[in-house]
């Protein structure tokens, strides 16, 4: 059975997940009311998993610099993300996409060499596993529409509007129920 130590993390648009192996190495990260769909994707991943509770402090911490608008603040951390060869093409291209900036997929698709793979490109950003740091929220539509996002069942639209925002990706991506760091709900 596979152990992994996990955290937890407050941040403006709510409790994070953190999962971590025992080097350190970051191999999970999304919102914590997300545990059911974490649960079925280790299950896939691992077989038998258990999480044993630890304090992950450079991973809260690499967390909350970027919420506090330290794009570098995931630079350097050790991740694991497993998947298949396609999938970690994918996240790699993520990883290359800069704070406020934005690919639609079929961009995307193209920069892997794939431009007939918007569709296989959407589904491997759909199962990325450390949200945020791999930076699935940048890719939108291509009509310049935010489109979907795993990051919470009926909050994902939004949380990636206001991640596109924080970042200055958008100027407004539309209502959010979250907010945006240190300024009051625009409207």
């Amino acid at each position: 059975m596979k152990k992994l130590r996990a955290d937890r993390c407050d941040t403006p648009l709510g409790k994070i997940l953190l999962l971590a192996d025992d080097d350190g190495a970051l191999c999970y990260l999304d919102f914590a009311e997300n545990e059911k769909r974490l649960q079925k994707l280790l299950a896939v991943r691992y077989g038998g998993v258990s999480f044993v509770k630890a304090e992950l402090r450079d991973l809260r911490a690499r967390v909350k610099r970027y919420f506090a608008g330290d794009w570098n603040a995931f630079d350097g951390a050790d991740l694991r993300t497993d998947g298949t060869a396609f999938q970690r093409k994918v996240w790699r291209a993520l990883q290359k996409i800069p704070a406020g900036k934005t690919l639609s997929y079929a961009q995307l698709a193209k920069s892997i060499g794939m431009p007939k793979a918007a569709r296989a490109v959407g589904n491997a950003n759909a199962r990325n596993p450390i949200a945020v740091v791999i930076p699935c929220h940048r890719v939108i539509c291509a009509d310049g529409t935010v489109g979907g996002y795993g990051g919470g069942y009926g909050g994902g639209l939004a949380r990636k509007s206001w991640l596109l925002e924080h970042e200055g990706a958008r100027e407004k991506c539309g209502k959010s129920p979250f907010g945006r760091a240190g300024t009051e709900e625009r409207t």
